[in-house]
């Protein structure tokens, strides 16, 4: 069976485009891939939902994945802490061959099929937890081993693929496949696949932290204040949030250290 990811791409000669016509085309491809990934929204509500509820039980979200795929999941669940004001530990990425993978690869690591269930067994997994698989073919021996094992242990299972019908798909309880056809470099999937992936994981967190309360009207008002640009759109919030002067919103940032808290001593 020939996957979509892996199909021809729609144009070639590619060597011979001016740099011009590439960026077009390039551009073009992506206009595709929202697009892709509305019609997968029932797909990814379904998978939300799940999330949301293990983790108001207080369950952990696991992404695994390998290259491409794998690099996404840790930026996802790395940018939660900050952006969310949560514990490390809520969100949790893995990568097939460890952290060198996500600078370099790591040649051969998606292909065993037991790795997965190992590098997750170390942060004692369990049936409160749910696994998302990123794998853009939806073929990738690690991800595929590590769900099997994760529906047997009773947790949530989820992926996110780009083909239709994958051994990643049928192995998650919860499946989200988003079809963007054929990449502009025929099966460089960190183009339009990765694209959607990134899309997809940036709603999934996204809803689910609202859900969980960590967003007050549409403000990061838990995000961490490790910058002063983020210091400033702290005060900025809490000037919004409030009516309070500039001078007095960044008094009660600093004494408070945190907007949420900032606000809710100002309508005290």
């Amino acid at each position: 069976m020939k996957y979509t990811t892996e199909k021809e791409s729609n144009y070639t000669n590619l060597e011979h485009m001016s740099v011009h016509e590439l960026l077009v085309n390039i551009n073009k491809e992506d206009q595709s891939v929202a697009l892709a990934v509305q019609k997968s929204i029932l797909q990814i509500e379904a998978l939300t939902t799940v999330i949301v509820d293990r983790m108001k039980k207080g369950g952990r979200l696991f992404y695994i994945g390998a290259g491409t795929s794998g690099r996404l999941g840790i930026l996802d669940a790395s940018e939660c802490p900050p952006t969310f004001g949560v514990p490390h530990d809520w969100v949790i990425g893995l990568i097939a061959g460890g952290d060198t993978a996500i600078r370099k690869a790591v040649e051969f690591a998606e292909d065993d099929t037991e790795q997965g269930w190992k590098d997750l067994s170390e942060y004692s997994i369990n049936e409160k937890d749910v696994l998302v698989g990123i794998a853009a073919s939806g073929t990738t021996p690690y991800v595929i081993g590590a769900l099997k094992a994760a529906n047997e242990a009773g947790l949530a299972t989820g992926c996110i693929v780009c083909n239709v019908g994958s051994p990643v798909a049928s192995e998650a309880n919860y499946a989200v496949e988003v079809v963007v056809g054929p990449e502009f470099v025929t099966g460089s999937t960190r183009m339009k696949a990765g694209t959607a992936q990134k899309m997809v994981l940036n709603m999934i967190t996204t809803a689910t932290m609202i859900q969980l309360g960590r967003v007050k009207g549409n403000k990061m008002v838990d995000m961490q204040l490790s910058n002063n640009k983020l210091v400033a759109r702290g005060v900025r919030m809490i000037v919004e949030e409030t009516g309070a002067t500039e001078h007095l919103a960044a008094e009660l940032l600093e004494k408070y250290g945190s907007v949420r808290a900032a606000i809710a001593h100002y309508n005290n």
